[in-house]
């Protein structure tokens, strides 16, 4: 089985009408191709048919009236996008999509069955599970951005953000922990679905040591089952 090839990665990113991936409907889909030295840019502007909350429009900056105007339908904006991560795997890239769970849950509820069918590298997951104690500030693109060292150029824009993850990814296993590409595929993915699981379970008990509710903590990765 082979390793993770950082020189072949399709980072994947997606702007939404919700933070809830069950409710979830796309506006942008960014889909960055690395290939080598080649890299390949493409984004989706969807009409989601249905209003763009003002919450929502606020973060991607995409209002209900420039996807009606400009975007193209939505069903086939989520077509195209499944099938260049069904063909990137076939080619035998490794898909890298920060906060997996989230985006492709999306995929999953929208299509109905949408299924992992090759490697997936979360650089929000490897972080938290290779320095899990790190004192301060927070984990989101942005500040991952700033500790890793990589430019992120426009937040929440879906290409930046996807550009983003695939600098932090290469980084994370080129040069802070190398010992994460001697791993075979089999075992990068078995070793973040057991890291997220640990992770959430800690996150679980420690909400509930609180009275808080935990419906919402999910303990499956990359998709919340």
């Amino acid at each position: 089985m082979p390793t993770f090839d950082a020189s072949r990665m399709l980072s994947f990113d997606l702007e939404t009408t919700s933070a809830n991936p069950l409710e979830a409907r796309i506006v942008t889909s960014a889909l960055v191709r690395i290939d080598g030295r080649e890299v390949t840019a493409t984004e989706h502007l969807a009409d989601p048919g249905v209003e763009i909350p003002e919450q929502a429009a606020a973060i991607h900056g995409i209002s209900t009236e420039k996807a009606r105007a400009e975007g193209r339908p939505h069903d086939e904006v989520l077509k195209e996008t499944v099938d260049t991560i069904k063909q990137a795997w076939d080619d035998g890239f490794t898909l890298i999509v920060f906060n997996a769970p989230y985006d492709l849950t999306v995929l999953r509820a929208l299509t109905g069955d949408f299924t992992v069918t090759g490697p997936v590298f979360d650089p929000l997951l490897i972080d938290r599970a290779m320095d899990r104690y790190r004192k301060g500030g927070k984990r989101n693109l942005g500040a991952l951005s700033e500790h890793y060292g990589v430019q992120l150029e426009n937040a929440h824009e879906a290409t930046s953000d996807a550009m983003a993850a695939a600098r932090i990814a290469w980084k994370q296993v080129n040069s802070v922990w190398p010992e994460l590409a001697q791993k075979d595929l089999d075992e990068l993915m078995e070793f973040q679905a057991v890291k997220h699981f640990e992770i959430q379970t800690d996150f679980r008990k420690y909400m509930e040591s609180r009275g808080r509710d935990t419906s919402t903590i999910n303990t499956a990765w990359p998709m919340i089952s």
